[in-house]
């Protein structure tokens, strides 16, 4: 391998850590060793897996790779206050459904404790993002740690579908009674919840979420479609728009029950929404798990091997993927006799490209 490169430890690798604006993160500059060449022997001819301690300011330096949301953060606190709003409403519906033995409530209020469950997962996945940012076990940090949460959470949805498309479909053939009068109430506080919810975080969905259009550094000639999103709160969000999608169907159907006596309507909808909810949730699943995967961005990929082979390079092997909501990295290994630095700066200015190491072999 022939090396290049500002420091030379034993390997050719170029690195740059971008400095686009976007995902939170420590620029600690270009051209730092990947510690080939300062590991300690395990003992058995190898090397550490990590270099040999050191002051905090330079550890800071080798694990510095914080590729969290811009709006981590304030995403994490909107969904906090919708944890506890969705708790809050579970308490009073139980409460409520067991004093006035009324089951539609206390059904309903069993119903929002899962969805308070599937969000505290959500706002949980955000702290765990955030407290273990510097753990140096995390070697591309914790950016895709949302992207988890957003699959158990479409898992979660998939399951949920599936309980009320057999349970409407049972209704179907034995029609059970339905007190009208108190399920209505619950469906209108359930709705009147879920669209407070939906207020608090969807200003942020639409800036971090599946509905970013036009805003700054949105390239989609370089392959930012809207996957870039933070997951994890897009997760939450359909949660949210899933109750109130059930509450707005459960009040038509009662309300066709109760006054045209179309009791099929009822397990219809329920139908209706099992259906809508399982698409949803196959969306979330296919795009968390693409992620989660490392699959590559077609047109991102193009476009680094178009800058890469714009400066004569040769590449040998490319590897492109992401390591947080806006932030990619991309690893180039190219042919000897062309400059590596000059192809590092190219990639690098990609937006939202935020890890590169090119690598002469």
């Amino acid at each position: 391998m022939t090396m290049h490169g500002d420091h030379e430890q034993g390997h050719g690798h170029h690195h740059h850590h971008g400095h686009h604006d976007g995902p939170e993160r420590h620029a600690h500059g270009s051209g730092h060793g990947n510690g080939h060449g300062d590991g300690q022997d395990d003992g058995r001819g190898g090397r550490d897996r990590f270099p040999p301690p050191r002051a905090d300011a330079e550890i800071s330096h080798y694990f510095d790779h914080i590729y969290l949301s811009a709006g981590h953060d304030r995403n994490a606190k909107r969904t906090v206050w919708v944890v506890w709003l969705t708790a809050a409403t579970m308490v009073v519906e139980i409460v409520f459904g067991w004093i006035t033995g009324s089951m539609a409530l206390l059904a309903d209020g069993f119903h929002m404790a899962t969805h308070a469950g599937a969000l505290a997962v959500a706002a949980a996945a955000y702290g765990y993002a955030r407290r273990h940012a510097r753990n140096p076990r995390f070697t591309f940090g914790t950016g895709k740690v949302g992207d988890l949460s957003g699959f158990a959470s479409a898992l979660l949805l998939g399951v949920t579908a599936l309980f009320i498309a057999v349970e409407s479909g049972m209704r179907l053939f034995e029609p059970v009674d339905v007190r009208f009068g108190e399920a209505t109430l619950v469906a209108v506080i359930g709705l009147a919840v879920n669209l407070l919810s939906a207020l608090l975080l969807g200003h942020d969905h639409g800036h971090d979420g599946g509905h970013d259009g036009g805003h700054d550094g949105h390239d989609h000639g370089a392959g930012q479609d809207h996957k870039h999103s933070d997951n994890n709160l897009r997760a939450a969000y359909v949660h949210v728009l899933t109750d109130a999608l059930t509450s707005v169907l459960a009040i038509v159907a009662l309300m066709a029950g109760r006054y045209l006596d179309w009791w099929w309507m009822d397990p219809a909808v329920g139908l209706l929404g099992a259906v809508v909810i399982a698409r949803w949730a196959w969306g979330l699943m296919k795009d968390t798990a693409a992620i989660l995967l490392d699959t590559a961005e077609p047109a991102l990929m193009a476009r680094v091997r178009d800058l890469t082979e714009a400066e004569g390079a040769v590449i040998r092997d490319l590897h492109v993927w992401r390591v947080g909501p806006h932030a990619h990295a991309a690893i180039i290994s190219i042919a000897p006799g062309a400059d590596s630095a000059a192809v590092r700066a190219r990639v690098s200015a990609l937006p939202r490209m935020e890890h590169v190491t090119v690598e002469t072999v």
